[in-house]
């Protein structure tokens, strides 16, 4: 039985990831907005997209870059509140409903990369 040739477009679904930060921090002090707020703009600063409010995700070329990602986060978390980190591939992710409203939209595509070697 002759093997299917893969493409690079298909190889890459199932190893690149998408690395979700999923957090709910505690807001009533002003300490706590303080962490809350540098915790946020820390994601975004570290390429994070906001997906909903307190889930954010970046994507990732690889498995372990993802897995380099989470450590690097570690030493970012606050103190209190709940802070989840799931990787996904970028297949799992494609299968992802969005909903606005009762309108079905297309989940966020993964960003132009340049790979230089």
């Amino acid at each position: 039985m002759p093997r299917r040739a893969h493409t690079v477009r298909e190889l890459s679904e199932y190893r690149a990831m998408w690395l979700f930060a999923m957090f709910d921090l505690p807001v009533d002090t002003r300490l706590r907005r303080r962490r809350h707020a540098a915790f946020r703009k820390a994601l975004q600063k570290r390429g994070f997209s906001m997906l909903q409010y307190s889930v954010y995700a970046r994507y990732f070329a690889t498995e372990d870059a993802a897995r380099l990602e989470r450590g690097r986060l570690r030493s970012l978390l606050p103190p209190e509140g709940h802070v989840r980190l799931l990787a996904v591939t970028d297949r799992q992710f494609g299968k992802m409903e969005v909903y606005f409203g009762e309108t079905a939209r297309e989940a966020e595509r993964p960003p132009q990369q340049v790979t230089l070697f």
